[in-house]
């Protein structure tokens, strides 16, 4: 699963390879070209079959580094490690062995038996690293296959290797790829026709055919997870599918295989059938989720981070006239300008290429192993179904074994390889996460060496920091001590009521209801109703109306009984919002008794704020209330707007109304939603000297 699970050493495909390349034959290699027929692991190859110990070159031995090296002149990094692949591993292992067999040259009496011992003892080394390159040797001659397309190359190609390994011939760039394939195969039976050469009775025979049987069985392991990972290889690419294109796939017999597994799914979860249980995987299924999971974490946090660093390299504050003569101010400017410019771009950019690139990296190599786990699933599904067919029928079709071979080997290879998997996306994922800590720590140092300057001008600097973090906090108190101050005077100062304003002309309404009901009863209508039955009232937005029941005569409480001061009815109780009564129209109200909300009296000890109309033109006030224009004559307030009284009363002298200014706006707004506000304390902080 080199290319598959490994994200140490992807494999990269023809079509996705990075390094630069004079040609442009990296992209034929990804479409499947006819190319010569491969070698199976474990056939017999042509050739001798003579006990022969590796010692000069022969057609049997891996190419040597000296011929990579003279073939990097001609194709670029990643198709040289597409064809070669761990070739040097191979070579390691190989150098390993031929040193050990060239050592049994001077005991010639125990040599056959040192051999067979060698072997036995080489056997999983030997393994692991031909079963990686011979299940990438298929992968390596579609790129073979992609460079006769293109002459020149080819000839380039031709020349360098005949220069360095002369009876390659034709065949070239082939040769040296199939010399591996052919020296594995070869073990098996250069075993045996040691072991037909040896006496029955001799020491060495019964490890000869220990060796043999065991080089045997590692030919039949490669061959095994070479399948695997052509199986594998199917289930792994990512494909964009657009709906349409996914619809064009449906099929009967796509259908059939998917209703045939969500059977066995709805059976197994009603318990009907058991389950597989596979503990081992699960628990490394498991791992790997929760690998995912962090990756995807770290990905989003990154992309936040990114996002927020471009919005402050958008902000400068230096670039701003802050009207403060020179000193600290000229200072700081410097500062930030330095910042802005070098120190804070080069941390994005590092941060780019060090962290996001590699984490964007690490996701994508996620991708692979989630679809074989994806995939494992619903073979798993086939093969429960068909292992319970075997026992009822006792046969199985050709497709049907097919299928079962098909889950072991996803199993087996997942099983095989997902902890290897999962230990360096952990590693990689911890190796990404102290480069982005080791950024940040330089980013802090950088800065602190461009401040070092500055920081020494500022007031305590010589304090030691817990000294200087203690300054602070009591600083920040005393600020926010004086904030919940000004709050507080404020709210005493404007009520936060929010009133519809009344239509001209209401007041003495208001007056006759306040005085007869109170101001608990009175509500102001916050639209305009049209009455629709007999005892319905129409009233339009603004009215004050006095509250006489809160429900209607069949118990409704959505229907409220109200008194306009002339005509009573129902009306929605929607519609209705309690009227905050203003100070001065209580006190015109006379009777009325004390109010049952206390939030609508003003607070004490602030005094009531004086009457608008006495004001002269000119003069700041305050918005009390908010209010909403309802024609072009009009302006809106915000309660606590600062307003500029123009003129304390309209054209026909009715101080009722005022003409004011607002943000630039002139317009009249009611004078009763006007206040002179007390003037607060001079508040504000700074740090002590």
């Amino acid at each position: 699963m080199e290319n598959n699970l490994t994200p140490h050493r992807q494999l990269t495909k023809a079509g996705d390879r990075a390094a630069p390349s004079r040609r442009s034959h990296a992209s034929h290699a990804a479409r499947a070209e006819p190319r010569p027929p491969t070698p199976s692991v474990g056939t017999k190859a042509p050739g001798p079959g003579v006990a022969r110990v590796p010692g000069a070159r022969s057609p049997g031995q891996p190419c040597s580094a000296l011929e990579y090296l003279h073939l990097a002149r001609v194709l670029p990094q990643g198709d040289l490690d597409v064809l070669f692949s761990n070739i040097d591993d191979v070579i390691k292992v190989n150098s390993k062995f031929l040193q050990d067999l060239q050592e049994t040259d001077s005991k010639e009496e125990e040599q056959v038996e040192l051999i067979g011992n060698l072997f036995l003892e080489s056997q999983e080394e030997l393994e692991q690293v031909y079963k990686v390159y011979c299940a990438n040797y298929d992968q390596a001659l579609q790129l073979v296959e992609s460079y006769r397309k293109e002459p020149e190359l080819q000839r380039e190609i031709r020349n360098v290797i005949e220069a360095v390994v002369p009876q390659a011939g034709s065949s070239g760039l082939s040769f040296l790829l199939v010399t591996p394939l052919q020296r594995i195969t070869k073990y098996p039976l250069l075993l045996q026709k040691i072991l037909e050469n040896t006496l029955p009775d001799a020491s060495a025979y019964p490890v000869l055919q220990r060796a043999a049987s065991a080089l045997q069985d590692v030919n039949t392991n490669i061959n095994e997870y070479k399948r695997c990972k052509e199986v594998a290889s199917k289930y792994t690419k990512v494909e964009q599918l657009t709906l349409r294109e996914r619809l064009a796939r449906i099929n009967t017999h796509t259908l059939s295989k998917k209703t045939t597994r969500l059977g066995q799914l709805l059976k197994q979860e009603a318990g009907l059938v058991p389950r597989t249980e596979d503990k081992e995987f699960d628990d490394l299924e498991e791992r790997f989720h929760w690998v995912s999971l962090c990756v995807t974490e770290l990905k989003n946090n990154v992309a936040a981070y990114l996002d927020n660093l471009e919005a402050l390299l958008g902000f400068r504050p230096q670039e701003c006239d802050l009207d403060i003569p020179g000193g600290p101010v000229v200072q700081y400017c410097d500062l930030a300008r330095d910042l802005q410019l070098h120190a804070f771009p080069e941390f994005k950019q590092r941060l780019e290429s060090l962290v996001w690139q590699p984490l964007c990296s690490l996701a994508k190599a996620l991708a692979g192993p989630q679809n074989l786990i994806k995939k494992r699933l619903d073979k798993l599904l086939d093969f429960e179904r068909l292992e319970e067919k075997l026992l009822e029928v006792g046969s199985e079709t050709y497709e049907e074994k097919e299928a079962r071979h098909t889950y072991q080997a996803l199993n087996s290879l997942l099983v095989a390889e997902l902890p290897q998997f999962n230990q360096l996306a952990m590693q990689w994922l911890g190796q990404i996460l102290r480069t982005f800590v080791a950024l940040q720590r330089d980013l802090a140092k950088q800065v602190l060496q461009k401040a070092e300057g500055s920081l020494a001008q500022l007031p305590h600097h010589q304090l030691a920091e817990p000294a200087f973090r203690k300054l602070v906090e009591d600083a920040l108190g005393q600020a926010g001590h004086q904030l919940r101050s000004f709050q507080e005077d404020f709210e005493k100062v404007l009520p936060p009521p929010t009133m519809q304003p009344l239509p001209p002309g209401a007041e003495r309404q208001v007056q006759a209801l306040l005085s007869r009901y109170g101001p608990g009863k009175l509500y102001q209508v916050t639209g305009n109703i049209s009455g629709a039955g007999t005892l319905d009232l129409t009233l339009l937005r603004g009215q004050i109306v006095a509250l006489l029941q809160n429900k209607d005569t069949k118990g409704n409480s959505n229907r409220w009984l109200v008194d306009t001061g002339g005509h009573r009815g129902y009306v929605p109780a929607g519609k209705l919002e309690l009227y905050h009564v203003i100070p001065g129209e209580e006190k015109l109200g006379g009777q009325a008794g004390p109010r049952e909300d206390s939030r609508h009296l003003t607070p004490e000890p602030a005094p009531a704020p004086g009457p608008v109309s006495s004001v002269p033109a000119g003069t700041q006030v305050v918005a009390v209330y908010p209010f909403v224009a309802r024609s072009s004559h009009e302006v809106s307030l915000q309660a606590g707007q600062p307003v500029t009284v123009l003129e304390a009363q309209d054209k026909k002298g009715n101080p009722e109304w005022s003409l004011v200014e607002v943000n630039g706006q002139r317009g009249y707004a009611p004078s009763s939603f006007l206040a002179r506000a007390p003037s607060p304390a001079p508040w504000g902080w700074s740090l002590p000297s």
